[in-house]
């Protein structure tokens, strides 16, 4: 199974959904938009997220991070007056590093990515969704910023006037990634953030096109008029997007073949422009996650 994944929420359904499936059947697509320099080595913690789920080192409290990680060397710098960006664990600091010694040796991202998947014995393939260098930008009336600095700097506070994905248009979908969709029919869209987590992915360069001929299901990450978790709601207003499950449908567009939505939300199914069935998509246990799951590979069953 393909899953498109962003940070928190997929990496909760895919910690129910290897329950019932072999890691080895599961392909994750991340995003790689999000990914920023923090004291010389590059984080990518959509991709590291995934890596640690599927080592089983993932913090399941906080949904990123190593768990019972330390924190001497951030501390030790923030002591100094060099604040970083991110909150780094020595442990997660560790695969940092290593990654960015690889690719400044000339190693691209999906081949650190997957050398680093072999030493930490992941079994599932985890693909970046490209190489070329991708950034979510943030347009507030205070300035332009990453997506990093507008939601861990300043707390997604400020207002958000417009979202620009810094050199998309250069962008295209690794050979790896081809390859990987091109052996399955069945792509999931996690219930992940639907402008700077997904979006990413399907503004690659033919990513629609490729996607049109499979059988694409897709969970909303919004109840209501509500995000589960993080900014969605704020972003996809600006981005022109009514904050609903509806909206997160228009947002994916013509690929999706249909929607889950959780059984308490207030839409009207009739409005929306695919078919659209509910489940409880509140995943506030792994036996939740894992009845997510299995609702999601009954429905793919039944296509």
């Amino acid at each position: 199974m393909i899953v498109l994944s962003g940070g928190t929420g997929t990496p909760k359904l895919l910690a129910g959904l290897r329950r019932l499936m072999p890691d080895e059947e599961i392909t994750v697509i991340v995003n790689t938009a999000e990914d920023i320099m923090v004291s010389g080595n590059l984080v990518s913690p959509d991709v590291d997220t995934i890596l640690y789920l599927f080592s089983g080192q993932l913090d399941d409290t906080r949904w990123w991070g190593v768990r019972n990680d330390t924190f001497h060397t951030h501390l030790a710098l923030k002591k100094t007056g060099l604040g970083e960006r991110l909150m780094i664990g020595d442990i997660d600091r560790a695969t940092h590093i290593l990654r960015s010694e690889m690719m400044r040796s000339g190693a691209g991202l999906t081949e650190v990515t997957l050398r680093l998947s072999s030493m930490l014995g992941v079994k599932a393939r985890v693909l970046p969704m490209c190489d070329e260098k991708v950034d979510t930008m943030i347009n507030t009336p205070q300035g332009i910023m990453h997506f990093q600095d507008f939601w861990v700097g300043r707390r997604g506070e400020p207002d958000v006037v417009d979202v620009i994905i810094n050199g998309i248009e250069k962008a295209k979908p690794t050979k790896e990634v081809l390859e990987a969709i091109k052996s399955e029919e069945n792509v999931l869209i996690g219930p992940s953030n639907p402008i700077t987590s997904i979006g990413p992915i399907l503004a690659l360069r033919e990513m629609r096109k490729i996607l049109a001929g499979k059988k694409v299901i897709a969970i909303s990450p919004i109840i209501g008029s509500s995000p589960v978790s993080g900014p969605a709601g704020k972003l996809m207003e600006a981005c022109g997007f009514p904050v609903s499950s509806k909206g997160v449908a228009q947002c994916y567009g013509d690929i999706l073949d249909i929607m889950v939505i959780d059984r308490t939300d207030t839409a009207d199914e009739k409005v929306f422009p695919v078919k659209t069935v509910r489940y409880d998509t509140m995943m506030t246990s792994i036996k939740k996650s894992e009845a997510l799951s299995g609702y999601i590979l009954d429905l793919m069953k039944d296509f």
